[in-house]
């Protein structure tokens, strides 16, 4: 397993960021894999993956470039650049435009852990990559950014209200597969087993993106390293009601049953909103409601955000509902 050590302090200064552009790599991971995680991912690859095919289909060199970038067990970090917070996408991707020719190259043959196919043994890797990130970016994130932001924004809250409740090693242990807090100042980061790395007195960042099956690590230098995770909740999109059991959504609604089954970790009203589709409204009334019967409750602020959560009867009703479908399936 790959794990970073870690001081106490650089956890305790380590922070959120968001990034459109690994928000826009982890798309191009998405278009790449062509594997949904759930109905949202299905409707938004029908939507968006014939032209992403055209595209490499009409630039054979970049249809080349693609997998052999991302590898099977690491990326070349060239198009991966470490985010620094509060950057536009056109400033993150000017800085994998501007990696020299050599260097990605290199990072290349490390993906790839060999020499490189003489059709990409070439000075325009670095300007190829970038140009698709900004064609990914153009026709397939940024329509939709001003949503995923706010769904990732919200994601921020609730995991810094829980370390608030619970401490760093209950948001470290349930980031993404791969990832948990091992003791001793040691963060496990992914499941392959590449040597330890001191970060100690470096700034570590963690980046959410809404893709759910993504995740990597990323470190600029010695100084910055970030862990990218997939954000809690997923885009609601055309069949997203399939994920509620039937029997909790006869007794509770659809609606309302899908928020119920969300709220296994804390979210705000706001996040609610961006995850399911639902109006505020909505959300407000199914959460007034659940709140009266008892399953749900408030557990705390996150700015001004205010968190909610299953109660312990909220809890016995969801897993019913999960073990009366597991049983029919």
């Amino acid at each position: 397993m790959g794990w970073w050590q870690v001081s106490a302090d650089t956890l305790a200064g380590s922070r959120f960021v968001l990034s459109p552009l690994a928000e826009t790599f982890a798309s191009l991971r998405l278009l790449h894999g062509a594997g949904p995680a759930h109905p949202g991912e299905r409707a938004w690859l029908d939507a968006h993956l014939p032209a992403h095919r055209a595209r490499l289909a009409a630039d054979p060199v970049t249809a080349r470039l693609v997998p052999a970038a991302l590898g099977t067990d690491w990326i070349a970090d060239f198009l991966t650049p470490t985010p620094r917070g509060g950057e536009s996408f056109e400033e993150e991707v000017a800085r994998v435009r501007a990696v020299p020719p050599a260097t990605a190259r290199d990072h290349l043959r490390t993906a790839l852990h060999g020499p490189l196919p003489a059709a990409l043994d070439r000075d325009d890797l670095a300007v190829r990559a970038a140009d698709l990130l900004t064609h990914v970016w153009r026709e397939a994130v940024r329509p939709y950014w001003a949503r995923r932001r706010r769904v990732l924004e919200a994601d921020v809250v609730a995991r810094v209200a829980q370390v608030g409740r619970g401490g760093w090693a209950t948001v470290l242990d349930a980031l993404r597969p791969g990832t948990r807090w091992l003791g001793e100042s040691r963060l496990q980061v992914n499941a392959h087993e590449y040597p330890p790395r001191e970060i100690s007195g470096a700034e570590l960042l963690f980046v959410p993106v809404t893709p759910q099956r993504v995740g990597w690590v990323s470190w600029e230098g010695t100084d910055r390293y970030a862990l990218v995770y997939p954000c809690a909740g997923a885009l609601a999109g055309a069949g997203d009601r399939a994920a509620v059991p039937a029997g909790l959504a006869a007794l509770l609604g659809a609606a309302r049953a899908r928020v119920l089954m969300l709220l296994g970790a804390p979210m705000s009203t706001s996040h609610l909103v961006a995850v399911t589709g639902q109006g505020l409204g909505s959300v407000g009334r199914h959460l007034r409601v659940l709140r009266e019967a008892g399953l749900v409750e408030r557990c705390g602020r996150a700015g001004r955000s205010v968190l909610y959560v299953r109660t312990a009867a909220g809890e016995v009703l969801a897993e019913a509902g999960h073990a009366g479908a597991t049983s029919r399936a």
